[in-house]
């Protein structure tokens, strides 16, 4: 079993920044891919950063050039630095993992931490 659990959500102004921190813990040694999803009130849930095997990142349009996320691996935390946040921000943001045990692929989400962007 693999945990997720996310941390460093709130309220901040439009313009601001804000860091997001998710610390995996359990059977992790085979991380296909780790990273960051969002759902606004009303919209489907969308990917919003990746990190795949070989630090390949992918960002959605509308994060690039404000989103960087970034993974320490020693520590089993992967981050999301969010600058220039915009009211259209504003979501519950889940991390997750997509991990190989046992030669399948299982997908692992955390509960979800909220952001708030004021306009």
């Amino acid at each position: 079993q693999v945990q997720l659990v996310e941390s460093g959500g709130g309220l901040v102004q439009a313009g601001g920044s804000l860091r997001l921190s998710c610390a995996a813990s359990g059977s992790t040694f085979s991380i296909n891919a780790i990273g960051w999803y969002r759902q606004a009130p009303g919209k489907q849930r969308e990917s919003v950063a990746v990190i795949k095997r070989g630090n390949v990142t992918n960002y959605a349009d509308s994060v690039k050039g404000r989103f960087t996320i970034s993974r320490d691996n020693a520590k089993n935390t992967v981050y999301l630095q969010m600058n220039s946040l915009k009211f259209e921000d504003t979501a519950v943001y889940y991390c997750y993992a997509d991990i190989t045990q046992t030669l399948r692929r299982y997908d692992y989400w955390g509960q979800g931490t909220q952001v708030t962007v004021s306009s």
